[in-house]
């Protein structure tokens, strides 16, 4: 007869873990982001600081998209490696 290990651990229900009920709103927000993105098709004058650039609003959409989600990703990295160190 096989022996269950006391090391064994009970299964979780997939959508019960932790890493997958965060990931679910981000998965949400990014789809609905994106169809609002392609959805905007028209042309549109962007001014970059000096340069006034003609491009699509998608585009524009796009990039400010994924720089807010280089922001997050950076302030997500920075702040769990801020609450790993050891008090002194």
């Amino acid at each position: 007869m096989a022996r269950i290990s006391s090391d064994h651990k009970a299964h979780t229900p997939f959508f019960s873990r932790p890493g997958v009920r965060r990931f679910i709103p981000f998965v949400l927000i990014t789809a609905v982001a994106l169809i609002f993105i392609f959805e905007n098709r028209s042309d549109v004058e962007i001014r970059l600081l000096v340069p006034i650039v003609t491009m699509p609003l998608w585009g524009a959409l796009l990039i400010a998209w994924a720089l807010g989600m280089l922001a997050c990703v950076f302030t997500v990295r920075r702040r769990a490696s801020r609450h790993s160190r050891q008090p002194k």
